[in-house]
């Protein structure tokens, strides 16, 4: 038997991030979102009504320096998209801004476009039409 969670979505999604200037001038000055946390150990954005928040990295297995969605654990994140002009808009933009990315591609298992890019941890974003 489920037990059915009710819930509105999701909380928040946290992260670990080797380097916080980076990351904060990654997620607010070149994709724009308001950081709304800063403290010694944690920042944090806010992704339309979603907190993502970072903490210091601190590796098991120092060669570990990069983010991999092969790995067990996190392999992307995907932000709702509602106009295919802003998704083509976003693409040009990162393209733009020198941030690696996929360009406007579409899911062959949704059929749904999206933009796929890594932030500067190669942490994976997807930019996904609803």
């Amino acid at each position: 038997m489920a037990i059915q969670v009710k819930t509105p979505g999701i909380h928040h999604i946290a992260l670990r991030s080797s380097d916080f200037a980076r990351t904060k001038a990654f997620y607010q000055d070149t994709l724009g979102f308001p950081m709304v946390l800063e403290t010694h150990d944690l920042i944090g954005c806010m992704v339309g009504p979603v907190f993502v928040g970072f903490k210091k990295a601190s590796p098991q297995h120092p060669e570990d320096t990069t983010f991999t969605p092969f790995n067990i654990g996190l392999d992307h994140i995907a932000m709702a998209c509602e106009d295919e002009a802003e998704l083509h808009r976003v693409a040009d933009a990162l393209q733009a801004a020198g941030v690696e990315n996929t360009g406007v591609k579409t899911d062959p298992a949704l059929q749904k476009l999206y933009v796929a890019f890594k932030d500067p941890d190669r942490i994976a974003w997807e930019f996904y039409m609803v």
